[in-house]
């Protein structure tokens, strides 16, 4: 009997296909080709100079060794303070922990509330990598695809839900969307998984980035709910963290416990200096996040402003977040029937670089970032335009 030399879990995992598309445009630029790049959801701002300044004066004092698997005290007592203040739901540090990045902090949870058979309900348009911890955790990813403009209603997911579900996932600001969800709908899915007795694991990473609208934790309404929810918090898109890898889970402590056990056996801390400059991120950072979010709302402007003069494009105004979903159905035909060779040949032809919608199970549309200055995304605009138009 042969044997693969490679488990079927991982020969069934699908790569990141955002990953994938910043692969390829880096191999271009080695190259010597100059790409717009509208593709990857990384913040274009340097970390702030005060929360270096932290990590700094960190390495200086030597705090360069093991901290406690679930992160020190006092970052974890700072965001049991913010979310108390910002999303209104109390939590001791125990019922915290810090991971790698919000994306370890997913996949632990995912491990340790699931087993083979559950279901997770969730909504699409959505970010990949769920579908694939989900899977990794033995469990059975059921979509609920919205309609555009993506705006949920309770019933998206009251309709998937059957004896099987373990859990629903939650992610507002969306990715791609950019759209929140509405306080009354997030009211009414509390108590769909209260009744339901069904765990809510809220991906909130993108709080921060909001426009218009007041963020409201789903945690938030009732004791009940939030004995139910993990919600996932970080540092990357908010303060433009993304390579000090740091995230945060909060929850009852009898699933987190066991998220930190799992972490000891995996990572073990994340980076004793990141957790430092995280914790000067909470302190110190909101000003350098308003500048931020204003330049990006500037941003965002600017592309719906520029974008509405295109005729063809489905387009709406996300709520926050810095993304834009677009319909480009259109558009396509037998020459270029998916947006994954629309997407491809913009990057040949015009040299910009977007999310085909294929990676959010979305195969007309493609999702562009508006992390790149204004001038970068002028010019990408003018080249996409002249690439609908030459295959209008």
């Amino acid at each position: 009997m042969t044997h693969s030399r490679v488990s079927k879990r991982i020969l069934n995992l699908k790569p990141s296909a955002t990953l994938a598309v910043d692969s390829l445009i880096k191999d271009l630029q080695e190259k010597g080709e100059k790409i717009i790049n509208l593709g990857l959801g990384e913040p274009d701002f340097d970390t702030p100079q005060s929360i270096k300044n932290a990590a700094i004066k960190a390495i200086k004092d030597g705090f360069t060794h093991y901290t406690k698997v679930e992160g020190i005290k006092s970052l974890r007592e700072a965001i049991a303070k913010k979310l108390l203040e910002e999303n209104k739901v109390k939590y001791i540090p125990e019922e915290i922990v810090v991971g790698v990045g919000s994306k370890q902090v997913l996949y632990n949870a995912f491990q340790v509330i699931c087993n083979p058979g559950d279901e997770v309900v969730l909504i699409s348009p959505l970010w990949n990598t769920y579908i694939e911890q989900i899977k990794l955790a033995g469990a059975k990813p059921v979509v609920s695809k919205l309609s555009f403009p993506f705006k949920l209603v309770p019933q998206d997911i009251e309709k998937k839900i059957t004896r099987k579900t373990k859990a629903i996932l939650l992610n507002y600001p969306n990715n791609p969307t950019g759209m929140t969800i509405e306080r009354n709908v997030l009211k009414e899915i509390a108590k769909l998984a209260v009744n339901r007795k069904i765990f809510v694991i809220s991906d909130e990473i993108y709080e921060s980035l909001l426009y218009s609208k007041v963020h409201t934790s789903i945690a938030s309404w009732g004791k009940e709910i939030r004995n139910l929810t993990i919600t996932i918090g970080g540092f990357s898109k908010t303060y433009a963290m993304t390579g000090w890898r740091i995230g945060f889970g909060a929850g009852p402590r009898d699933l987190i416990s066991p998220i930190i056990s799992l972490q000891g056996q995996t990572t073990f801390n994340t980076s004793s200096i990141s957790q430092m400059a995280a914790l000067a991120a909470i302190k110190s950072g909101q000003n350098d996040v308003q500048a931020m979010l204003k330049e990006y709302e500037k941003r965002r402007n600017f592309i719906y402003k520029r974008l509405s003069k295109i005729e063809g494009l489905d387009l709406y105004l996300p709520d926050g977040a810095f993304y834009f979903f677009i319909g480009i159905k259109k558009y396509l035909n037998k020459n270029i029937s998916s947006s994954n060779q629309w997407a491809q040949k913009l990057l040949q032809e015009e040299k910009v670089a977007v999310i085909p919608g294929e990676s959010f199970l979305y195969p007309d549309f493609f999702r562009i970032s508006f992390t790149t200055s204004l001038e970068n995304v002028k010019e990408g605009l003018k080249r996409i335009e002249r690439f609908v138009k030459k295959y209008a």
